[in-house]
């Protein structure tokens, strides 16, 4: 089994790494766009050509499903790439965890871009999964950037600038951005109030990995497993969203464990393309956990 996950940078390394746990024989694809990134501040068009480039070279390596592990290019490229690839290649995209965090009655926050947040799309979302729950809207300027760069001054600047502008008594995190999952617990150590409970952070990686292994399970095809209703990916009804929390898995910020217990590589191959050229995983993805178990997964073969 092979499956490719696509992203302007880094951010794949969270829905990498939850492929990892749920298939370890896998092979991974990882297409990212350094020469294109950022695609927050791009048009839509820009970002769709951008997703285009990025997704044929992972399709050229003949793998059994694409994850779109962006939210960004989920929202503008999503159907331009299931209209090219699918039926025969399934292509997952990646949706906030909205609806299982507003399960829990709220109030919740919603950490994304400045491009997101705001959004028709964001408040599509916030309507049809949240729609008496009291929602509050973060914008994280420079996040996703520092957390490509893996510049620990700022991930810390940004996320504390962050955390300033998200109610006291928010007890529910939505992460809205691949991105940030990789910081997992900076963010939860920034969030935690005395006396309080540390807020339930809930990301989309588990979700979309889940859901990519089912679709290969159906056959795939086109609309297979899209139980949203939306056509963005995964079934948000049907597939368990994991929220990521102090005991999980999905923590896998700098310094964080590896989701390894025993510290041994293991695992299918890996391979590496940096805007359509095959390379090694870039340095600052060595900074987090994910990226590490995978580098050493490869060392070994």
């Amino acid at each position: 089994m092979k499956i490719a996950l696509m992203d302007s940078g880094i951010g794949l390394l969270a829905a990498a790494g939850a492929v990892r746990r749920l298939c370890p024989e896998a092979d991974l694809v990882l297409s990212s766009d350094p020469d294109g990134m950022p695609w927050g501040p791009r048009t839509p068009r820009d970002v769709t050509e951008r997703a285009l480039v990025v997704a044929r070279a992972a399709a050229e390596h003949c793998p059994d499903a694409l994850i779109v592990a962006c939210n960004t290019a989920t929202v503008h490229a999503l159907p331009t790439l299931r209209a090219e690839l699918e039926p025969g290649l399934p292509v997952i995209g990646t949706v906030p965890a909205i609806k299982p965090a507003a399960a829990g009655g709220g109030p919740l926050a919603i950490w994304a871009t400045p491009a997101t947040t705001g959004s028709p799309y964001q408040h599509g979302l916030i309507r049809d999964f949240a729609p008496s729950v009291g929602v509050t809207e973060v914008p994280c300027p420079g996040l996703a950037d520092a957390v490509d760069a893996a510049d620990e001054a700022a991930i810390d600047r940004a996320v504390a600038a962050a955390a300033a502008l998200t109610p006291r008594d928010v007890r529910a995190v939505v992460l809205g951005c691949t991105h940030y999952e990789l910081v997992a617990e900076r963010i939860r150590t920034a969030l935690r109030r005395p006396g309080l409970p540390d807020a339930v952070l809930y990301g989309s990686a588990d979700a979309v990995a889940a859901q990519a292994l089912r679709r290969i399970g159906e056959g795939g095809g086109a609309g297979a497993g899209s139980g949203d209703g939306r056509g963005y990916g995964y079934g948000v009804d049907r597939v368990l969203v994991t929220s990521v929390t102090s005991t999980g898995l999905s923590d896998g910020a700098m310094g964080g464990s590896s989701g390894n217990p025993a510290g041994r590589p293991s695992g299918g191959r890996l391979t590496v393309l940096l805007s359509g050229r095959e390379s090694v995983l870039p340095e600052p993805a060595l900074a987090y956990a994910e990226g590490r178990l995978l580098a050493a997964v490869d060392q070994v073969r």
